[in-house]
């Protein structure tokens, strides 16, 4: 018999840690972590007469709903400009949040398959919504171009800063919902508790009022919520109508951070028993 040379080795050793990545094996694998990003786009939309026009509808009707309630109705601030384009350049981001907090939080429930009999990188499953949905904010971010357009808001410097929040507004999805992905597999109570949690998170954030609407001795209570510095930087790099708050976004970077990696190593400490336990 002739001996076949392998391509490849297996290597099987203990943790050493919670810090102790394998960030070669994430490398090697990175690309089914795309293929997973473009498999949830295909579902999203699979078998739907609109398509992708879904990423536009949402936020532009709850547009129109925020506009006639809040800003008509209730004549809620908004820093001096119209209430339109206010609200939606808040909802843009918050939209991209909502949907992807909501599609990992459940992500390693729905893909037990996956879990039980296939070995991958299991960060990579709470991973792909959050990636893939960055394809719906750019989509609904072309009628943000068409009302700064019709309402004649050119931006600023400040919008170089623009990849930088959307970087963080996924890290802030992902390390949440590796938390809450982790959690959902032990405890099925989080499919019912997540859309009060987002439902609420909606109103704690600046998305239909501006943060400086509480008092400065209250303040900082609302940026205790990442969000808030976050959709205020950009709101304000997109419209440039007031500077950018570094402070507050300084703050939610940070907190952003904490969550992410904190998410990153619960989710490590606990993946030993997803198959045992989906």
């Amino acid at each position: 018999m002739t001996e076949h040379a392998t391509d490849y080795e297996l290597v099987i050793r203990p943790k050493y840690g919670l810090l102790d990545l394998n960030w070669q094996e994430l490398k090697e694998y990175r690309e089914l972590l795309f293929f997973l990003a473009l498999r949830e786009i295909k579902i999203r939309y699979k078998q739907t007469i609109m398509g992708a026009s879904w990423a536009l509808l949402q936020p532009f009707f709850t547009m129109i709903v925020f506009t006639l309630i809040f800003g008509r109705l209730a004549q809620m601030p908004s820093d001096g400009i119209p209430y339109p384009i206010f609200s939606y350049s808040g909802l843009l981001l918050w939209t991209y949040f909502s949907n992807a907090l909501s599609q990992s939080s459940n992500s390693l429930v729905d893909n037990a398959p996956l879990l039980s009999k296939v070995y991958m990188p299991r960060i990579f499953i709470p991973t792909a919504p959050c990636l893939s949905g960055l394809l719906d904010y750019g989509i609904a971010m072309s009628i943000l171009a068409i009302m700064m357009v019709y309402y004649r808001f050119v931006p600023g410097i400040s919008i170089l800063l623009l990849p930088l929040i959307i970087l963080l507004t996924f890290m802030l999805a992902s390390g949440v919902g590796y938390w809450l992905s982790s959690i959902c597999v032990k405890y099925r109570d989080v499919k019912f508790i997540l859309p009060f949690f987002i439902q609420l998170l909606l109103f704690v954030s600046p998305v239909i009022y501006p943060a400086n609407i509480v008092g400065e001795n209250l303040q900082w209570l609302l940026y205790l919520n990442p969000l808030t510095g976050l959709i205020s930087a950009h709101r304000a790099c997109l419209l440039g109508h007031i500077p950018v708050d570094f402070v507050g976004l300084g703050i939610s970077a940070v907190l952003t951070v904490v969550i992410f990696v904190s998410g990153i190593l619960y989710l490590r400490s606990t993946e030993k028993y997803f198959a045992d336990l989906i």
